[in-house]
């Protein structure tokens, strides 16, 4: 069964399927759901980042017009904790009086209406014990941890490399904080029917929520339903089970109803995590003619009091370029801030930010042409474990973006380009992005009128999954598109990963593709039962399915159409189950390589008033077999606008004294608008990946990578300042 060789469906830019049901308003969101005789929940948050608990009246909340429960830790239920593993769950909520960040929930109250549950959560008087916070990254005080998640790596002597090379760059990079702020405010809805839980939640991971939910209130997980037909956006928010869904969930079981909790946007900033801050320290070691002999690169990040963040950004340095002499190491700090968490492009966004600025101060403290000196030291094969990469086209990506963006009008002195009174600054950057895909199981369906039911218990965070694996299934089954439904978001399907790390492509599309390929394998076995059938005695490799048959290969009239097969059988429909388990490198004999890029940007800089703008942005992309082109470009827009707002505009600024976050609305938070967007060029380039059956790689986070170190080189060569702090606001540029 020759499967995507030469493919109908996949690649041509197709609409998405959703798209009709949300520009009309009928794709529902988990906010959009309710229940009669549903009861609101509020919530209350501490306005001290240390310290206890030392009174909590709550008389006159729980008496207030149309209150059902108030909770706390002295009357809330004790839980257990929730599974340990990638992206843990927080601590259960209300388990004791200590305050560890601004914002931590103290007490939830519940009502009959949302208006009356926030108007008696307002009546709650806290009184606390404060303690002296840690907030500051340099604090002495806080615990580091080092290397908590064994990713540090050194190969070769650093030192004496460093030591022995002409040319040595050294430096100090900070990130700032950044907040991820999808459009949609974050909701649940919880229901229990003795010990069976129902929810719809805003969440990337549903098996994740079902799993913690059904450990936590000790029921089996068969009878946890978790539902997340859309998400209103995540970038991350979404991947772990936060507090306000555990408190929705007891909420609903200790009243008997229903129970809804919307978050507010200022508890968006300090509930659903955030990208936590880092301070960077790189030292890269050269020849005179450009090669590299040398990288140490070290990175410090912020991480809650409890928190786990599994964020390396040192590791950049390991796999981007050919060198051979790299220790890379990173750490966190524990403080006293709201937990942090993956936003989009985690770690990847501030490392390469890093790595890709010091390449370019190299540049020129060489004389070398920024793009000359990443290919000089170009890495063919792995660098750490030197096997050959599964697939790489950057050097065709910078070769592509170079041209598309007239890269060789660059004129290299600093502060040369001129257009009227603007200065004018061009900038690239490199990206050699991490692999991943996690282990996911999908069902194949066809039925007796020949149509196809595909899916797994996954979510569309709006990248475009539910058109994309319509697409493959299409493909797959043989079938046009209107012919396949593809089904997520609902844990009776069967279990699959979250929709984070640019892996679920991967992972859901093998998954996909091994569920149709035994599909198809189920009607060569049904056929097989009639001698007579032309289909008798053929195994995958002999046929083919087109416009919904099952044909021996070349030759189209040997055959039966699904709908045939069933019938004669008997058969309502058939199904098969697929799974996908991701090889080791070692078994594959190569490197798994995850997407790479190059990005050119053009600045203007006002020189008087410190004013910056991004006047072009050129992508070129190397994110294998490309199943949607215009869904691709889309993602790689959409995260360029997000590595825009990393480099120009975001800041999530806490008040150092108190811990309280001071720009916790989207009044104060700046982001990028349109004004700020210029035109982008997008290309893909290269060819299907050799790590996983549909060749494909994800590019729903690349596209923020790069940016911040492209920008911040163009600016540079705009201006002669080398700024090693995002975001590059005004006043960076006035000093």
């Amino acid at each position: 069964m020759t499967i995507l060789e030469r493919p109908r469906h996949v690649g041509p830019g197709v609409d998405r399927v959703d798209g009709p049901q949300k520009v009309t308003g009928a794709a529902r969101y988990p906010n959009d759901f309710s229940h009669p005789d549903m009861a609101h929940a509020a919530l209350v948050r501490a306005t001290i980042a240390a310290g206890r608990v030392a009174r909590l009246d709550t008389g006159a909340a729980e008496s207030a017009p149309g209150v059902l429960a108030v909770l706390t830790h002295l009357n809330a239920p004790r839980l257990a904790t929730g599974p340990s593993a990638l992206l843990a769950t927080p601590p259960p909520p209300l388990r004791d009086d200590r305050i560890l960040y601004y914002g931590q929930y103290v007490a939830v109250v519940v009502a009959d209406t949302p208006e009356r549950a926030s108007a008696a959560a307002r009546r709650i008087e806290v009184g606390y014990e404060p303690a002296e916070p840690l907030l500051d990254i340099h604090d002495p005080r806080a615990e580091r941890l080092p290397d908590p998640w064994g990713s540090d790596a050194s190969w070769g002597d650093t030192r004496a490399a460093l030591d022995d090379a002409h040319v040595v760059i050294e430096a100090s990079y900070t990130t700032a904080e950044n907040t991820n702020n999808p459009l949609g405010l974050f909701s649940t809805l919880a229901e229990w029917d003795g010990d069976t839980l129902t929810v719809h939640d805003s969440t990337q991971w549903p098996t994740r929520v079902r799993a913690t939910l059904a450990q936590m209130f000790g029921v089996p997980e068969a009878g946890v339903r978790v539902l997340v037909l859309y998400v209103g956006g995540g970038f991350g928010a979404g991947l772990r089970v936060w507090p306000h869904v555990i408190l929705t969930a007891m909420a609903a079981r200790q009243t008997g109803r229903p129970v809804k909790l919307v978050m507010t946007r200022p508890e968006m900033f300090t509930g659903i995590g955030h990208r936590p801050a880092t301070v960077q320290h790189i030292r890269i070691g050269a020849t005179r003619d450009g090669r590299l002999t040398a990288i140490e690169h070290e990175s410090r990040s912020t991480v809650a009091i409890e928190g786990d963040n599994i964020e390396p950004c040192a590791t950049v340095s390991t796999a981007a370029y050919a060198c051979p002499n790299v220790t890379a190491h990173d750490e966190q700090v524990r403080l006293n801030i709201p937990w942090t968490n993956s936003m989009r492009a985690p770690g990847e966004a501030q490392g390469n930010f890093v790595l890709e600025s010091a390449i370019d101060e190299l540049s020129h403290a060489l004389g070398i042409d920024p793009l000359e000196l990443r290919l000089r030291n170009y890495a063919e094969v792995h660098p750490r474990s030197g096997l050959p990469w599964s697939s790489k086209a950057l050097r065709e990506c910078y070769e592509v973006g170079a041209e598309r963006f007239g890269w060789s009008r660059r004129v290299p002195e600093p502060g040369s380009m001129r257009e009227g009174d603007w200065l004018v600054g061009y900038g690239m950057a490199g990206i050699s992005y991490f692999w991943y895909q996690a282990p996911c199981q999908a069902r194949a369906t066809v039925r007796g009128d020949g149509t196809a039911y595909v899916r797994s218990a996954v979510t569309d965070i709006g990248t475009g999954t539910y058109t994309i694996m319509t697409q493959l299934a299409a493909e797959l089954l043989g079938l046009e598109q209107d012919r396949v439904t593809f089904g997520l978001g609902d844990t009776s399907m069967p279990p699959g990963p979250q929709a984070g790390g640019s892996g679920l492509t991967a992972a859901l599309g093998s998954a996909v593709h091994a569920a149709c390929r035994n599909l198809v394998r189920a009607f060569l076995d049904a056929a097989a039962a009639d001698p007579a059938s032309p289909l008798a005695g053929c195994d995958l490799d002999d046929v083919a399915v087109t416009g919904g048959r099952v044909h021996r290969v070349g030759e189209p009239e040997r055959g039966e159409s699904y709908a045939g097969i069933l019938a004669m059988r008997g058969l309502d429909e058939l199904s098969a189950d697929g799974d996908s388990t991701p090889r080791t490198p070692q078994e594959a004999g190569m490197a798994p390589a995850g997407p790479f890029g190059a990005r050119f940007v053009e600045v203007r800089v006002d020189p008087e008033l410190g004013r910056l703008s991004v006047a072009r942005v050129v992508s070129a992309i190397d994110g294998g077999r490309i199943l949607n082109e215009k869904l691709a470009r889309s993602q790689i827009i959409g995260g360029t606008v997000g590595g825009i707002g990393m480099a120009m505009f975001e800041d999530t600024v806490s008040d150092p004294g108190t811990g309280r976050i001071a720009n916790a609305t989207l009044g104060d938070y700046l982001v990028p608008v349109n004004a700020d967007i210029p035109d982008m060029d997008v290309s893909f380039v290269g060819g299907p990946d050799a790590f996983n059956p549909i060749g494909v790689k994800g590019v729903g986070e690349i596209g923020l990578v790069g940016m911040a170190a492209a920008i911040a080189n163009a600016v540079f060569h705009a201006t002669g300042k080398r700024i090693r702090s995002v975001p590059i606001t005004i006043d960076r540029l006035l000093l």
